[in-house]
Formats: structure tokens, sequence, C-alpha cells
């Protein structure tokens, strides 16, 4: 069956506490749809307690055990309730891929008095003054936690630098005196070792080791199947390499992982592949960027070139594609939200075709908490199907229009009735010959997502003129195919 994951939370949600126990009860629903792994947002305790996404992290070992930061629940729940979710999505037969976040701390116990030189918000290379000293939250003693999992105990020397002097109550970039920035990392802003918070010094032994104790205890503590792990970019990039092997190491399981590598530029995400020895996938965010360009062009992208400058067409067995996610949405960070008239190609695009592994993005499915992207269950739920039961065999691919593109799939013999044709337009309706192969000659097709009435008939050679209506896509299946009406599943 063909690998597909599903990001199961978006930044809206609401912070009852209850998200473990969504996720519990829908977990056969999910494996019924197709889906095969499940990426979990950070499950640990952040800055704000109960109302922290987790990305602010506080620490790593309390999820939602302990009476820390306000709350002895997460934003989504208890420990208790987290490790029922993964035992549910287990017993379903799905993976499990939680959000790891190593990059930063926040929200320390104590302040610590530390010397620093401040470097230039946009080119952090270029120094601003000489050295100071500052008041830094880097002191994490966990009083909460009292210990438990872990006697480790966060200060200055575990990090490099911070953005908040509480002594002068300003803002900065603070580095911390003897502790250059990383040079491995990404080149934006001169150099983006720095993002948020108490910045983690890797280069410290002490820092390692603590992080390898942490993902053994991890793993041995949820059975997690693999990791999304964030903000890669800002870590020097052999961490990773090394904390996955040994953690596969350790575990003996491959441990699949995927990384967040926010770059548009497919060059700087294979140089990230090729310096980590390809010890993960990553995200493809070039080919989010073409789908939110096209789903704002106004029918003026050229369709032809949609997998232009993408990882799926650069390292296709590296890339894990996806249309929006939790960072993309409206009001956050890396705002760039696809245009939902625009997201069912899009998902046809990842879902219906061989290269890539595809991500639906939960606030697509289900919809967002503030209410700026309605649900799209009815599309999703047919192309997932379509996906489980009808996309394999050879694809051939009529990218030879400006509006109007298409594919089709000649379906294979493991998979009976599998096999489909797709056409998608960002413009005017119309037509598309395209061949399915002289073994489908003579079959009816239907538009399984219904923009089109009516049938297709296959000729005798094995093509035929397949319709689509404008801004639209048309998935057309076999009527006596694995969903067609007599045989439908």
């Amino acid at each position: 069956m063909n690998q597909t994951l599903i990001q199961y939370f978006e930044w809206y949600l609401p912070s009852d506490g209850a998200h473990w126990r969504r996720t519990a009860g829908d977990a056969q629903h999910l494996a019924q749809l197709g889906f095969t792994g499940v990426w979990l947002p950070p499950a640990y305790k952040g800055a704000k307690g109960g109302a922290d996404t987790g990305y602010a992290v506080y620490d790593l070992y309390d999820l939602g055990e302990f009476d820390q930061k306000g709350s002895v629940p997460t934003k989504y729940g208890t420990r208790d309730e987290y490790l029922a979710a993964i035992a549910a999505l287990h017993q379903a037969g799905l993976a499990v891929y939680p959000d790891i976040v190593l990059n930063h701390r926040i929200g320390a116990d104590e302040t610590e008095r530390v010397t620093v030189r401040r470097s230039d918000e946009a080119d952090r290379t270029r120094e601003i003054g000489g050295e100071e000293q500052i008041d830094a939250w880097t002191r994490f003693t966990f009083p909460g936690r009292g210990g438990k999992y872990s006697t480790f105990q966060w200060n200055w020397t575990h990090f490099n630098a911070v953005d908040w002097d509480n002594g002068g109550q300003r803002s900065a970039i603070f580095r911390f005196e003897g502790k250059p920035w990383e040079r491995d990392v990404d080149k934006e802003r001169g150099n983006f070792d720095y993002l948020m918070g108490a910045n983690l010094d890797t280069k410290n032994p002490q820092v390692v080791d603590e992080l390898d104790a942490f993902g053994a205890w991890y793993l041995q503590t949820t059975g997690a199947d693999g990791f999304r792990l964030d903000a890669v970019k800002h870590i020097r990039f052999d961490f990773f390499t090394h904390w996955l092997e040994r953690l596969r190491s350790l575990s003996g399981r491959p441990l699949f992982a995927v990384g967040e590598y926010w770059n548009g530029e497919v060059g700087m995400l294979t140089h990230y592949l090729d310096a980590c020895g390809r010890v993960m996938q990553l995200f493809d965010v070039p080919l989010h960027y073409n789908f939110y360009r096209a789903s704002t062009s106004g029918g003026n992208f050229d369709m032809r070139r949609i997998f232009e400058g993408t990882l799926t067409a650069a390292r296709p067995a590296r890339a894990v594609t996806f249309v929006d996610n939790h960072d993309t949405q409206c009001g956050q960070a890396l705002h760039s939200p696809v245009q939902s008239w625009f997201k069912p190609l899009c998902y046809a695009l990842i879902l219906l075709r061989e290269a890539g592994l595809p991500c639906v993005f939960y606030g697509d499915y289900y919809g967002t908490g503030d209410g700026a992207q309605p649900p799209l269950q009815g599309v999703l739920d047919v192309l997932l199907r379509a996906r489980k039961y009808c996309a394999y065999g050879e694809q051939t691919d009529y990218f030879d229009d400006y509006n109007i593109v298409g594919w089709t799939r000649a379906g294979d013999a493991a998979h009976p009735g599998s096999g489909l044709a797709a056409v998608l337009s960002d413009g005017p309706g119309g037509e598309k010959e395209m061949c399915m192969g002289v073994a489908f000659a003579g079959r009816r097709f239907y538009d399984a997502l219904g923009g089109c009435p009516g049938r297709v008939t296959v000729g005798e050679n094995g093509c035929a003129r397949f319709p689509v209506s404008g801004g639209a896509v048309a998935l057309w299946l076999p009527e006596d195919g694995a969903l067609g009406p007599m045989g439908g599943q």
C-alpha cells in the first residue's frame, strides 16, 4: 500500500487538553482512509504550560505529568493520555512520528550573569558594540519534576546565545563571549545558528550526552517509530547524523525521520541531505511555495512548471510533500497559506503521483480553529481512497499546456482494479487527451470528485479525452475498478 502521512494538529487547536483523546478516537478512521503514519505535535511542557503548542520548549521530560508552568497537562493532554493515543494508533497499524524540538529552551527558572556580544539581527556575523554583561534566563532546574527521569540541569554553559536581557529589560541577539556561532548552519542572515530563546550549544559534550539520553528515554517511554525534527537548519549539520544513528543503533530499528529545513531553494535542501549523510528526508518547501504562488496567480501560473525547482523533482525518494502546515497558517511566522480553491489540485498532485511521500495537514482535513480554512474532508476522502486503492502502476505525464495538465496511472497486478487519470486546470475548463493503455480499451471512466458528469470511454488505442472544469481537478476512475460502482470498497 502507498505510504501516506498526516500532520495531526494545527496551530489553532483549542487549549482544552483533549487532543490526545481526539487522536486515540480517530485512529481507526485514519487507518481506513489509508494513512500509514501520524505526525504528532510536541508532547512536552512548554513555557506557557497548558496553553503552549510545545515549540517553546521548557522540559522535554514532562509529557503532561508534573505541575510546571501553571499546569499538569500540556495543551494536548496528560502523559497517560499521550501514551494511550500512541497505543491506539499502533493498534490501528499506524506508525507514530512525534515532533522533536532540540534547538532551544524557553521559560528558564533562574537568570545568570553572562558576558555577551550583541549580533546584528539582519547579519548575525556583524557585532554591535563590545563586551557587556546581561542577566540571561539560562538556569533550568525543573523544580516541579524533582529530578525524575533525568537529574540534568541546564546553565549558561550549555547555550551560546539568548534574545533577552532581564536586567536591562531589552531584546537583542546576545551571543555569549567565547562561544562563536556554529559555522555549518544555514547562511540566511549571514549565519542562522540562532533562532529563539536560549540557543543550545551542541559543541558542548554535556549537551550532546543529555540529548542522547533524552532520545533513548523518549523511545523507550513512547515506542515512537521515528521523528519529525524541527528547525534543522539552525543546528550544526552533523548533529542529527550522530543523534539518529545512535538511536537507531540503541533501538535496533530503522526510525523514520523527516527534517524541517525551511528554505525555498532546492540547492540548500540537497546540500543539507548530502552534508548530514542522508539520514533523513526533508519537507519539500519549494513545492509548497510553488503551490502558494500558483494559488495566488489568478490562473496565470504556468502549470507545466509546478514541480520546477522542487525536492520532489531533484530527490524524489527524500521528499516529503505537503500543501500547508502549522507554520504557513494565517498569522504565523512563515505565513504563506495556499488558497482554498487551489488545494484540491495540490492534494491531487501529491497524493496521486509516484514521487514523494505526501503529508496531509490536519487543518485542511478538519478545518482550522481560526476559521481561515474550511474543512476539505469530502474532497480529501476521495483522493485518499484513490491513493490507497488506485494510484499504482506506470505514470505517464501530460504537462504540455499552460493551464491544463494531467497524468495517468496504468495500475498493476498487485492492486486489482487500480489505475486512474487525473486532469487539473488553474484556468478555464477543457479536455486533455491521455492514454491509459490498451488494457483499458472499451472501459468506462467516471469523475470520482463529481465535477464532470457523464462517462468517458477509452478507445481501442487505450486513449481518451478526459474533461476538467475550470479551476478544478477531475479524478477519472474505471467504473469496474477498485472504487467504481462495480467494485467499491
